[in-house]
């Protein structure tokens, strides 16, 4: 057997992974909204618009090149629409933005801080999520340190970001098997492709260009219809 670096526990067992579904006893998946990079123009109302549009269990502010005070200038009305409509805010990357907003939560990637370290920044409430690829070991090392979720991805081509990961969805009915930690899929999904990952065991469905690039509302609306 081929060791993955990343994964020293080996890829699944393909006739393993067909046993994988999801277990019914898990809450409904739900919809986790991330944002553009360019969240100026008028983006607020868009926020307002896809909240109003159906359930939203969480927002991600993401925004990059920019300097944390005009960070937080941006992320400021964007985090009080989000109360207004009883969404979580999250920060991506950066614990000290995420602190100085008084975020609800922090998205961590691999290289940006130890959920030990945040936990410890931003108190026993926050939300505390982390990227872990296509990697069963690096789930089971944020679960660890502490995270509240974890992120598989990307599941589809995307151009949100560029990726190098492709995890196969057999690896959230894997985690939701093993773990109550919640699982979050991300990576190309639409109202089309999401009821497979649905299906597998996702907790969480992360979405941005699938919501932005187009109608909000229609866009939420449509996850709406296949996430229930």
């Amino acid at each position: 057997m081929i060791i993955d670096e990343e994964d020293p526990l080996g890829p699944l067992d393909p006739k393993f992974a067909e046993q994988f579904e999801r277990d019914m006893r898990r809450p409904p998946c739900q919809l986790y909204l991330i944002s553009p990079l360019d969240v100026t123009g008028g983006f607020d109302e868009r926020l307002k618009r896809a909240l109003g549009a159906g359930e939203v269990a969480a927002f991600q502010f993401r925004v990059k090149d920019v300097d944390q005070h005009e960070a937080a200038r941006l992320g400021e009305p964007l985090q009080r629409i989000c109360a207004d409509h009883d969404v979580a805010f999250v920060v991506n990357d950066s614990i000290a933005l995420a602190k100085r907003l008084g975020a609800d939560g922090v998205h961590l990637g691999q290289g940006d801080g130890d959920p030990r370290e945040a936990r410890s920044v931003l108190g026993p409430s926050a939300q505390i999520g982390v990227t872990c690829h296509d990697s069963r070991h690096l789930a089971m090392e944020a679960g660890e340190a502490g995270a509240d979720y974890v992120a598989f991805g990307a599941f589809f081509p995307t151009t949100t970001k560029e990726v190098r990961h492709h995890p196969d969805p057999s690896i959230l009915s894997w985690w939701t098997t093993m773990f109550e930690i919640p699982c979050v899929a991300i990576g190309g999904i639409t109202p089309a492709n999401a009821p497979a990952l649905v299906k597998a065991g996702a907790d969480f469905i992360a979405v941005s260009n699938a919501v932005w690039g187009g109608d909000e509302e229609a866009a939420v609306k449509a996850f709406a219809g296949v996430l229930g």
